[in-house]
């Protein structure tokens, strides 16, 4: 299995946090903020057009203390 991280858009970053228990709190703009009970963290997700970069991509695995193996299990759900 691979460990790279796919080129995603914002809704697809989004679909997959939700399907590991992140909730969207709410949007400022062009920056949506999830959030999951229990966790003292916030995720941050820019709502652009375009891929997310994958250091941002990697930035918000690290947020949502997910491994790259993780959400790669969680995106083929």
């Amino acid at each position: 299995m691979s460990k790279r991280l796919p080129a995603l858009k914002p809704r697809e970053v989004i679909s997959t946090l939700e399907k590991a228990g992140w909730y969207v709190h709410r949007q400022k703009g062009s920056h949506l903020i999830m959030h999951k009970a229990g966790s003292p963290n916030i995720i941050v997700i820019p709502l652009h057009t375009y891929d997310l970069p994958k250091g941002t991509l990697r930035g918000i695995l690290n947020d949502a203390e997910l491994s790259v193996g993780e959400f790669i299990e969680l995106l083929r759900q």
